[in-house]
């Protein structure tokens, strides 16, 4: 969902890196036959994934949320060439969608759809995580943050998406348990001296954080 003004998200869209031929098939399918299209990074948010990946050129890449595969093709644009993307979906039915694009992909051989609950999931996944990219369920985006900042080594990126919630973080007072969740964690990231950030308008809302 964008809440820039439309005509400004489109003059960006413009004057940014076109989205490959792949890319653009899954947002087109995505949004003719997903009842919740409205989930996909699209074409904006991605080119921006795909320029902080480049830029940390990560061996390690954990993105919690797959939905249909779109931004983990996005980010593992900058993987370093014996890089790992490994992504997490809860749902088995995203998870095969991304799954068919994946073994499309160059990068099929390194990336690992894991499909289960999150938070069981990472007990056991301990890698070395450069880059990691959270779009799963707004109210566990504080726990997630905390369980991967007591693993996670300095110099390790974060990005959090939908840290908007479509506006509602502006209500006053909060309404809906997502929002007051959003919130409680921008606000939480606002006080927080361990790592350095940046609330970017791109979207639903990017904030772009790192371990210090």
């Amino acid at each position: 969902m964008d809440i820039i003004l439309p005509d400004l998200n489109q003059y960006a869209l413009q004057h940014s890196t076109q989205q490959d031929s792949l890319l653009d098939e899954i947002q087109h399918q995505t949004e003719e036959h997903h009842p919740e299209a409205h989930m996909l990074s699209g074409p904006l948010q991605g080119a921006f994934l795909s320029m902080v990946s480049r830029m940390i050129k990560p061996k390690m890449i954990l993105e919690i949320g797959s939905f249909v595969g779109y931004s983990a093709l996005c980010l593992a644009k900058g993987l370093a060439k014996n890089g790992e993307l490994h992504t997490i979906e809860k749902r088995e039915n995203d998870a095969l969608t991304a799954q068919s694009y994946f073994d499309r992909s160059e990068y099929k051989s390194q990336l690992k759809i894991h499909v289960g609950s999150a938070t069981d999931i990472l007990a056991d996944l301990n890698k070395d995580w450069d880059l990691i990219f959270v779009d799963a369920d707004k109210t566990g985006y504080l726990n997630y943050f905390e369980s991967l900042m007591e693993k996670v080594k300095p110099g390790t990126w974060f990005l959090f998406d939908n840290v908007f919630f479509h506006g509602e973080v502006l209500k006053n007072p909060l309404v809906g348990k997502n929002a007051k969740a959003i919130h409680e964690f921008n606000e939480y990231i606002k006080h927080d001296s361990r790592i350095e950030k940046v609330m970017l308008t791109i979207r639903d809302g990017l904030t772009l954080l790192y371990k210090k």
